[in-house]
């Protein structure tokens, strides 16, 4: 190369650089946290497709929004790239996360279960950094266990229940038979269920404990028949994390009702079937990159990327303080595809949004159901109100 040449090359790359905008690189680093052997995404626990359960790892939602975002960020001179990053336990995760915020990375997905987010969220309290939660619904993380650097773009407990109790009181289903299983998950999902119904206004006709063993001494418990007689009812709510004995619900109780919660009828964040607002094209998105369908985690991991995004291209890649700020604050404008205006709660940093209702094949409804009103936000009908919250940042 002659000299004239080589000085021209460096006046361009010159130019270059005082075009490009500044306080950040021109790769802005996104890092997807998760733990090694995941039992929730075990091929046997996922077999038979429970609707409570993810359909694999939501790191591809993640993947889809990095590929959408491209030319949104060529707008302000960025591109997103997504580090993967799987450590055997939530020290391991910690580690790499200290590691990464030396390098510079600020944004952190985080894919686990409540605890490990607990614990990284606590160790991390205080940092120039957001961790965006979206595999654990898990309601201590918006509650007790919040921190202000923890944002959550999966529903939680509260409001799935919530839009299951809008659901029921729409039908007029005012009874309902609630089944309980053994697992600390599934009283998780009971009690959300019953918070839910005092709220508003259903009644539990009885609360009834099962348990699927190969045990001959717990065989009555897991009697589908011996569950569901004695009591008057409109609607069985079943709470089995695991989804083996919920699946095999329906259709077997001794009165004709219908099951939601677990089976049946399941609120979740996502469901493949969805095809309004531009839905179909995510989802085959999803499907195409992934080969399987795309289910709520997918969506909360796509949905922190594009949050993320948004807040680059409107604060006009702004350094991290603006940009922390402008995410968490009521100007943030994010489209989900579910037809509404979305953002986080200021008092819990829990992402408002419809809930789907679905059974296996279709979307029934979306919640909040018309008729349940707030004075603010008709989303916050779902979940932890302001006046609800326990969230102390």
């Amino acid at each position: 190369m002659t000299r004239h040449k080589i000085i021209r090359h460096l006046l361009a790359l010159i130019v270059l650089a005082l075009a490009a905008p500044s306080g950040w690189a021109a790769t802005l680093k996104i890092a997807y946290l998760e733990i090694e052997n995941d039992a929730r995404y075990d091929e046997a626990r996922m077999y038979f497709g429970n609707l409570m359960q993810p359909l694999g790892q939501p790191f591809s939602g993640a993947e889809v929004a990095v590929r959408e975002s491209a030319f949104a960020g060529k707008t302000v001179g960025i591109d997103f790239a997504l580090q993967r990053v799987k450590r055997a336990d939530s020290k391991g995760l910690l580690e790499s996360v200290m590691k990464l915020h030396k390098e510079g990375v600020r944004f952190f997905l985080i894919d686990a279960t409540a605890p490990v987010v607990a614990e990284v969220a606590k160790a991390t309290r205080g940092k120039d950094l957001l961790l965006f939660n979206v595999s654990a619904p898990d309601d201590e993380l918006r509650q007790e266990q919040c921190q202000a650097h923890l944002l959550h773009t999966l529903p939680n407990y509260a409001m799935t229940g919530d839009a299951i109790a809008q659901f029921l009181v729409s039908k007029k289903w005012q009874s309902i038979l609630l089944l309980e299983g053994p697992l600390g998950e599934d009283k998780l999902l009971s009690g959300a269920f019953v918070r839910s119904a005092k709220r508003f206004g259903l009644k539990i006709a009885d609360k009834r404990p099962f348990v699927l063993s190969n045990d001959p001494r717990q065989r009555d418990q897991g009697n589908v028949a011996l569950l569901s007689t004695g009591a008057e009812y409109d609607a069985v709510f079943v709470a089995d994390s695991e989804g083996e004995f919920a699946r095999s619900l329906p259709y077997r109780t001794v009165r004709a009702r219908p099951v939601l919660g677990s089976e049946g009828l399941v609120a979740t964040a996502w469901h493949w079937s969805w095809d309004r607002y531009g839905a179909s094209q995510l989802n085959g998105r999803l499907e195409k990159l992934a080969a399987r369908r795309m289910a709520g985690p997918d969506w909360a991991a796509w949905m922190a990327v594009k949050a993320i995004v948004e807040a680059v291209v409107r604060t006009n890649n702004a350094g991290f303080p603006k940009l922390a700020s402008y995410l968490k604050s009521e100007e943030i404008t994010l489209d989900g595809f579910k037809g509404n205006r979305l953002g986080f709660r200021s008092w819990d940093n829990q992402l408002r949004q419809p809930i789907l209702l679905a059974t296996h094949n279709a979307v029934i409804e979306q919640a909040p159901i018309a008729g349940f009103l707030h004075q603010a936000n008709n989303m916050d009908t779902l979940g932890f109100d302001k006046r609800d919250s326990r969230c102390a940042f």
